[in-house]
């Protein structure tokens, strides 16, 4: 609803002789400024992350589709950890179920950081659609990959995406 509505004010801003905004969330586009809180209750950002590559997965553990892409993260991060590779899972379940998500995480094994954000400030900042959402952020801070929807089994455009992002 919020891309259809962003569409229209860009065509709406062309038809009248202005240039559009770029999408400040595009490929290529420096991620937006966020910080959250994570499950370990520390203060976490993307700020504190530049120099390495994050892939950003936007979930919720009421979510089928982003538990059965978990394997992938997981995998991701045994894979690439050691060579500068981030994933931060922002779960986006309601305030107050930090318990909950904790067996979440110790259910499905997941390793990699995860950070709470029951006001799902991340959709706003990163006009996602819904969940699971990833992002690939390369070592400046730059947008490079982006999936709306569950991670696909051995992806190979993410899988670029990252050796690219980790080797450039």
């Amino acid at each position: 609803m919020r891309r259809l509505a962003a569409t229209a004010v860009a065509a709406a801003l062309t038809a009248c002789g202005t240039a559009a905004p770029a999408n400040p969330v595009a490929i290529g586009a420096t991620a937006p400024v966020y910080t959250a809180r994570s499950l370990a209750g520390d203060s976490a950002s993307l700020a504190a992350l530049r120099g390495k590559v994050v892939v950003l997965n936007i979930w919720a553990t009421w979510c089928h589709p982003c538990r059965q892409e978990i394997p992938q993260l997981q995998a991701l991060h045994a894979t690439y950890a050691d060579r500068g590779l981030t994933v931060v899972g922002v779960s986006i379940d309601a305030a107050g179920t930090e318990a909950g998500i904790r067996e979440f995480v110790h259910e499905f094994a997941m390793t990699y950081p995860i950070w709470l954000d029951p006001d799902e400030r991340v959709t706003s900042r990163f006009l996602t659609m819904g969940v699971p959402e990833t992002f690939v952020i390369d070592r400046s801070g730059v947008i490079r990959w982006h999936r709306v929807g569950a991670l696909e089994r051995d992806d190979a455009s993410l899988t670029a995406a990252i050796t690219k992002a980790l080797n450039g």
